[in-house]
């Protein structure tokens, strides 16, 4: 019987992580596909692109799994991971604090590139370079029972602020919001998120699976 928990300790310990490694797959798509969006967006110069471009986005689930060009052995795509950073939130607690975060196993190493610095202890990441970043923050609500409505604020220091309205609800509907920013660092400052909660909120929290905050070096 002791064999028998083992093998099935190890199989469900490997579907976990193929689930976590399709997770991040197609945030990575998503996040290459925000960036193209943020782009366009400012070189035209209007909303109206990025409306278009992100109808689009419901195709890039189903082609997670398939990004050979991101996570192959070629020398473009280890420049890639290298300048890529994804972190995984770890607390669903809402409060006037920091958010915790943490990398997640992807392949060989972790979803936090060698041109980063995740401290986990401050929670606090570091791009090591100057240059223009593509940062990235999703995140999920669930009300667990009679919820009031608010509105939740969360900032990657002073670089990207992301508002959440939360409406009044009796049951487990599910809140979500994306934001993401395209911003110049000319130094390499720690990034801290910042979660700001006004009172009332406590029936509600955040739902661990799909919230993450990720960055990408653009130039």
């Amino acid at each position: 019987m002791g064999h028998q928990n083992t093998e099935m300790d190890a199989e469900s310990l490997q579907k976990v992580g193929r689930r976590r490694g399709g997770c991040l797959d197609v945030f990575l798509v998503m996040s290459v596909i925000f960036l193209f969006v943020a782009v366009a967006a400012v070189a035209v110069g209007g909303v109206m692109v990025v409306r278009d471009l992100q109808s689009e986005l419901s195709s890039v689930r189903a082609i997670g799994p398939k990004l050979s060009e991101l996570t192959g052995n070629t020398p473009d795509s280890n420049y890639k991971m290298q300048n890529f950073a994804y972190l995984d939130a770890t607390s669903s607690k809402l409060t006037n604090s920091t958010m915790q975060w943490d990398s997640v196993r992807f392949g060989p190493g972790q979803s936090v590139g060698s041109n980063f610095v995740f401290d986990k202890a401050h929670q606090s990441l570091k791009p090591k370079r100057a240059g223009v970043y593509f940062m990235y923050i999703e995140l999920n609500f669930t009300c667990t029972f009679q919820c009031s409505p608010g509105l939740i604020r969360v900032e990657v220091g002073d670089k990207l602020t992301c508002d959440v309205k939360l409406p009044a609800v009796a049951n487990s509907t599910p809140v979500s919001k994306k934001c993401w920013t395209v911003s110049k660092l000319p130094d390499s400052p720690k990034l801290i998120t910042q979660m700001t909660v006004p009172k009332g909120l406590q029936h509600w929290k955040l739902e661990l699976t799909g919230s993450g905050l990720g960055m990408f070096l653009v130039e």
